[in-house]
């Protein structure tokens, strides 16, 4: 099965939290190779390009064996640079891998393009991932993206805040109630943040204006949701960690260190 879809990871410079990240080293490559070489693994994606609007990014990914294509710096959001890169080729599948995952497993990416092989309606045009929660605090970090979905699998809402909210124990905050019955936890997922789309979906995504929820919770995948598109969300149980923060490149930086392989 081998070559069902093709992964674009886009990948820009600028970010308020963490400027040129793509290229912060790890393990002595980009991080941005770390992606590629990750999706290069996954079982059914047969090409990785990286979509970038910085000539510093498109440069480091080919002097590492890499394939990269220019896109507008107009574009807004990753999808829009991944519907540019789409409307080039002839693939009926595409992948959006995000560019700030080095540790994405290959299996989490299939799991993603499945969604969409598996789906004998062929109704569904986007699929995603979720992983469990398994700390407190990421209920109630921003950057850790919620999702709830529905009895046959689909999304109901994506939040950066806590959803479904646990009603608390008595006299205790949500985050105390959830300290004193971790249990609780399991009813929390965390939004994996890549998306497998079918190629007829990135022809009309640029036509969709940003939508109000999307502004309001600076989160994307709102704009198909609030357009009427169905996102199937794939449980998996593998954790990624994306790297926002100075912590987080930190962090990961300590990981691949610790574990290189």
């Amino acid at each position: 099965m081998k070559g069902e879809a093709v992964a674009i990871i886009p990948a820009r410079y600028s970010s308020t939290r963490l400027p040129g990240k793509p290229l912060l080293p790890l393990a002595g490559i980009p991080l941005i190779m770390h992606v590629v070489e990750r999706a290069s693994n996954a079982r059914l994606v047969s090409r990785v390009i990286v979509a970038t609007d910085d000539e510093r990014i498109a440069e480091a990914v080919k002097a590492h064996g890499g394939e990269a294509r220019m896109t507008s710096p107009d574009l807004t959001s990753g999808t829009d640079r991944v519907a540019a890169v789409a409307a080039t080729l002839d693939d009926e599948l595409f992948v959006n891998v995000q560019g700030d995952e080095p540790l994405i497993d290959p299996s989490t990416i299939d799991a993603a393009i499945n969604g969409l092989l598996e789906d004998d309606t062929q109704l569904i045009e986007i699929s995603s991932t979720s992983e469990p929660i398994t700390e407190v605090d990421d209920v109630f970090n921003l950057n850790v993206v919620k999702v709830v979905s529905d009895a046959y699998g689909c999304a109901l809402y994506f939040s950066r805040s806590p959803i479904p909210f646990v009603r608390p124990a008595a006299g205790l905050s949500l985050k105390e109630s959830l300290r004193a019955n971790p249990e609780l936890l399991s009813n929390y997922r965390k939004h994996s943040g890549l998306y497998a789309y079918r190629a007829r979906f990135l022809d009309i995504y640029p036509e969709l204006k940003p939508s109000p929820l999307e502004l309001l919770e600076s989160l994307e995948q709102l704009r198909a949701l609030e357009n009427g598109f169905d996102i199937r969300v794939v449980p998996v149980e593998h954790r990624s960690i994306g790297v926002d923060t100075l912590q987080d490149y930190e962090r990961v930086k300590r990981l691949i260190e610790e574990n290189p392989s």
